[in-house]
């Protein structure tokens, strides 16, 4: 048999190095990337004072909110009707339409936990 000839630079265990090195660098940059998302996300849809919500359970409320707005466009309401209104005032009245239907619907969001 052959004899293993040994590296006398360390190159494989160099290479080994880098491209560890390297994998931890995309893997950070994906982490980063995924946490600005969820950050995103958590500004996007409307919560409670209370919440403080883990990435599973921000998913799951992103669920119910845009079930809500489904539900709110099917069901035309009021709030939707006045396309001429202010903006940031639209989106604190229907920030405070979810949370009424939320604290109502509050056993779909405990069952999906």
């Amino acid at each position: 048999m052959y004899k293993k000839q040994k590296d006398p630079l360390n190159f494989s265990s160099k290479i080994s190095s880098t491209q560890r090195y390297m994998a931890n660098v995309r893997e950070r940059n994906r982490t980063m990337s995924l946490n600005e998302a969820f950050s995103l996300l958590r500004q996007i849809v409307p919560t409670l004072p209370s919440d403080k919500l883990s990435k599973i359970q921000t998913l799951r409320l992103a669920t119910l909110y845009i079930t809500f707005l489904d539900q709110a466009l099917d069901e035309s309401l009021e709030i939707l009707q006045c396309p001429g209104s202010d903006s940031t005032l639209f989106n604190e009245k229907l920030a405070l339409m979810f949370s009424k239907w939320r604290m109502e619907n509050e056993r779909s969001l405990i069952n999906m936990q």
